[in-house]
Order: C-alpha cells, then sequence, then structure tokens
C-alpha cells in the first residue's frame, strides 16, 4: 500500500479508471459480436446500424485513450469489409 497521500489517490483513480475502460472496451467487443452475427444472419438493415454504433464506440476510444487510432483504423476497415459482403 502507498504511503503518501497522493500516490493513496492515484492507487485509487487507476482503479477507477481501470473499471470505466474495462467496461467501455466490453461494450465495444459486444458490439463487434453483434455486427459479426449480424452479417453471418444476413440482415442488413440491423448490421448496418450495429455497424453505425460500433465506428461511434471505437472514435470515442481514441479520445479516451482506450486504444491506439491505427487499431481503431484496422477495425473500422475490416468491419467495413464484412459489411460490404452483404452488398
Amino acid at each position: 500500500m502507498p504511503n503518501i497521500k497522493s500516490q493513496k489517490k492515484r492507487a485509487i483513480t487507476n482503479m477507477k479508471r481501470e473499471a470505466a475502460n474495462t467496461s467501455q472496451r466490453s461494450a465495444m467487443k459486444t458490439k463487434m459480436k453483434l455486427v459479426r452475427n449480424l452479417v453471418e444472419a444476413g440482415d442488413l438493415e440491423k448490421a448496418t446500424a450495429a455497424f453505425d454504433e460500433l465506428n461511434s464506440l471505437l472514435d470515442k476510444s481514441i479520445t479516451s485513450n482506450i486504444h491506439h487510432k491505427n487499431y481503431v483504423a484496422r477495425q473500422k476497415a475490416k468491419y467495413a469489409k464484412l459489411l460490404s459482403t452483404l452488398q
């Protein structure tokens, strides 16, 4: 355990940030899975809507420093290509 007051505060802050980041990552992975399942099912409308929501979550993950911009670009391209198989 930290002895210095600022270190104690930093430890608490880190735990809160970790929880927030974990929930955002989990939501993003869930949305990715939803898009994949909808594409496999052949539902273009729902897949497109889920893809738009996924793009929004990915963009937010850049601004909150959860993911690197190149990772986000790669995922967007991957799911856009997957979605284009339906069209």
